[in-house]
């Protein structure tokens, strides 16, 4: 099957450009404005410290090739929770419409990984908490452990299969259905970490993919699909047979449902473990973590 899977394989690039926001291009022009020459700030939203030289008028980035000027800067209009990215000495919005859907990478806090909007829905939980924290959050309810194999349905920007394998797993394989949110995790610092030998991206509508996956192949699966109006194919009885054949014994099964209609009576997470139950796992629901955790046994 492996020839097949091959098919699928995403060559993710990180582009690696000086990263902005509101706050940052204040903080640029107010040194310029103090006849600062030379200061210390994150152009990698928080990943990194960078060195920012202010030259007249010109503000070079160093450890990168793009320059701008302070009227550049002055001349930008943006929003708090805007990012932007500066490519050929000019700043851009990573933000774009694309098949009708807005996608919008959006910051969340200052120095810490961003979320993906995709026509006004976010990606990760972001009330009072980071999607990074989200993140970790599910890798320890999967109990990813060192040696772990683990199938990553639904990449997104990538942070799950990332902190699979900081957490030591061996083997982190994950699907993606629409290039767009590829497209825009390549500009992510936070998200550049894809870029790993132990990490394989198979681009392609996951019900259809994990068909070509082996039986009993995985030992982890962290399954975080977007909103079941928008992806019901991914709640369902026939996917959730696709899971359990795909699973090694023992194996986990970590669930994200989120909350939806909930304020009109609707309980999706009893709806996902009572159709996990019904494939053959042992599921329980997380109502802490929106989530359904399940054991196949």
């Amino acid at each position: 099957m492996i020839k097949f899977v091959n098919n699928f394989i995403f060559n993710f690039k990180p582009i690696k450009k000086p990263i902005l926001t509101k706050k940052l291009i204040e903080t640029i022009v107010y040194s310029w404005k103090k006849k600062l020459t030379k200061f210390s700030l994150s152009l990698t939203l928080g990943k990194s410290t960078n060195s920012v030289i202010i030259n007249d008028n010109l503000v070079i980035f160093e450890g990168f090739c793009e320059k701008i000027t302070i009227n550049d800067l002055l001349n930008i209009r943006c929003k708090d929770d805007d990012i932007l990215v500066v490519v050929n000495s000019s700043i851009r919005r990573l933000a774009f419409f694309n098949d009708n859907k807005y996608y919008k990478l959006k910051l969340v806090e200052e120095n810490t990984a961003p979320t993906l909007e995709i026509s006004g829905i976010h990606m990760h939980r972001i009330s009072g908490i980071t999607p990074w924290q989200d993140t970790l959050i599910k890798i320890r309810l999967a109990k990813i452990q060192p040696g772990c194999k683990v199938l990553d349905v639904c990449t997104g920007l990538g942070y799950t299969a990332i902190a699979s394998v900081l957490r030591g797993a061996n083997k982190v394989v994950s699907i993606e259905k629409d290039p767009n949110v590829l497209r825009i995790a390549r500009y992510n610092p936070w998200s550049w970490e894809l870029a790993n030998e132990k990490i394989t991206i198979l681009l392609g509508d996951a019900t259809e993919v994990i068909k070509y996956l082996d039986d009993n192949e995985f030992d982890r699966i962290i399954h975080d699909p977007p909103h079941i109006a928008l992806a019901g194919e991914l709640y369902s009885l026939s996917f959730y047979k696709e899971l359990y054949r795909v699973l090694k014994r023992g194996g986990i099964l970590f669930h994200y449902t989120g909350r939806p209609g909930h304020t009109r009576g609707l309980d999706v997470a009893k709806g996902v473990a009572q159709r996990l139950n019904k494939v053959g796992f042992l599921a329980r629901i997380i109502r802490k973590h929106l989530a359904v955790v399940a054991i196949k046994p």
